[in-house]
């Protein structure tokens, strides 16, 4: 069995005349009635029955069609994929990362251009309320969020990227002593967060931790950005909690980091991507990103 076989195949089956399908494979009609035949003696069936007039597929006909053009297109893309590698890379692809997710995807970028400078990135902040529709209905090509933030739907493939914990963030004249914190020494602190419509599976975290040590500190104070909260924290507003490369991301003289000693606080995080995809150079960013997510500790290093 050959591509051509196939190919001659599916445009005898959705044309049913074998002299449309030659015309439009730009091949002659012996062409085309020799290769079906030759796939109909391979599989052992008939797979279209003829009258002088017209053309009948059969059962089996109908049962290849789908598996044919499956095996078809997955070829072409195959072909457009290497294509691309051996041109180095030209295309597009559009990346949307939640406002959590900075310091992976960013090394997977860097990384990425590097070894294809002629594929062009798009990067966009991850902030569609319909997420599934984000990522399958092609705003998107890939996405960095939460593990959490996935919806469920079975059109969605993910990778776990990495694991990483939470930090606190204080003020520079703060009263601890030290590198960590313990989570009780926040109970009397007013805390200032990213808001829950900004970055709902962080807000989700931070109650969530709150709540299994019995802490009610206080929480009326959330930002829908990043620059707010650090300037809230600065002027000795209050502490908040964010994740650890995020809390490197837009550190400042003004503010100090803290890990948190008596608790896991890691949050896992993945790239999201449909199962559709179509994008030529998809695969060369999976692998990218599969290469620095298999080596990737459980845990960042504080």
């Amino acid at each position: 069995m050959d591509i051509n076989q196939l190919v001659y195949f599916i445009s005898v089956a959705q044309t049913l005349n074998f002299s449309e399908a030659a015309r439009r494979n730009y091949v002659s009609q012996s062409t085309v009635s020799r290769h079906v035949s030759d796939l109909e003696k391979e599989l052992g069936v008939q797979l279209f029955t003829r009258t002088r007039r017209e053309v009948f597929i059969t059962n089996e006909g109908k049962t290849l069609l789908p598996y044919a053009i499956e095996m078809v297109n997955t070829f072409n893309k195959a072909r457009t994929v290497i294509k691309e590698m051996h041109d180095g890379g030209k295309g597009k692809i559009t990346v949307g990362c939640d406002v959590t997710s900075m310091s992976f995807p960013a090394k997977c970028l860097s990384d990425f251009g590097k070894r294809y400078p002629g594929i062009s990135i798009e990067l966009c902040r991850l902030d569609a309320s319909d997420r599934a529709q984000a990522i399958t209905g092609g705003d998107y090509d890939f996405c960095f969020m939460p593990r959490d933030m996935v919806p469920e739907s079975s059109g969605i493939e993910t990778l776990i990227t990495h694991r990483e914990p939470l930090v606190i963030v204080a003020p520079h004249k703060n009263r601890f002593r030290g590198k960590s914190v313990s989570l009780s020494e926040l109970a009397n602190e007013r805390l200032v967060l990213l808001s829950e419509s900004c970055a709902p599976i962080l807000f989700m975290e931070v109650m969530d931790l709150l709540r299994t040590f019995h802490l009610s500190p206080h929480t009326d104070s959330s930002y829908d950005d990043l620059v707010s909260l650090y300037m809230a924290v600065s002027a000795e507003m209050g502490l908040s909690v964010l994740p650890k490369s995020l809390s490197e991301y837009a550190s400042s003289a003004q503010t100090s980091v803290y890990s948190v000693e008596d608790a896991d606080t890691a949050v896992a995080y993945v790239m999201a991507w449909s199962k559709d995809i179509a994008n030529p150079v998809a695969r060369l960013f999976i692998d990218t990103v599969r290469k620095y997510a298999e080596g990737e500790d459980d845990i960042y290093d504080l």
